[in-house]
């Protein structure tokens, strides 16, 4: 056997190798891309409602109406329920913020502001209807 006849044997044989293993990657690159075609979809092709999904907005400290009670500085997001509350009586607001936003019973509450239970049980029922009646006056605005 000729010496150049087996490094051109050898020479074909790795050039067939590589041409088959160059191959296989470009199928299965191909094969991954159009699995990825089928299962991904473009920004471009969302609806407005889709995209609104994935969009966050941030709400800062600006959007809120603080009350200070007892000193303690609650933040009322809802515009319309910060306006209502602005119009209730400082002591009965005091009683409904402190018993809705920051969970107080009225032990607690009456403690605090040096009321008996009672007294702040039928405080906050009373402003509870006067808040919800202020509140459809807005709904019907």
């Amino acid at each position: 056997m000729n010496p150049q006849s087996s490094d051109k044997q050898k020479a074909q044989a790795f050039d067939s190798y590589v041409k088959k293993i160059l191959k296989y990657a470009a199928r299965d690159y191909y094969g991954q891309m159009k699995r990825r075609r089928e299962r991904e979809i473009s920004f471009a092709d969302l609806t407005g409602a889709e995209l609104s999904k994935l969009a966050v907005t941030d709400k800062y400290f600006s959007d809120t109406h603080a009350f200070d009670v007892q000193g303690f500085s609650i933040g009322v997001a809802d515009i319309d329920l910060a306006t209502a509350l602005s119009e209730l009586p400082a002591e009965k607001r005091d009683i409904i913020l402190l018993s809705y936003f920051l969970d107080m019973t009225d032990k607690e509450i009456a403690e605090r502001l040096n009321l008996a239970n009672s007294t702040v049980a039928y405080r906050r029922n009373s402003t509870i209807k006067n808040l919800k009646k202020i509140m459809e006056g807005y709904a019907d605005e």
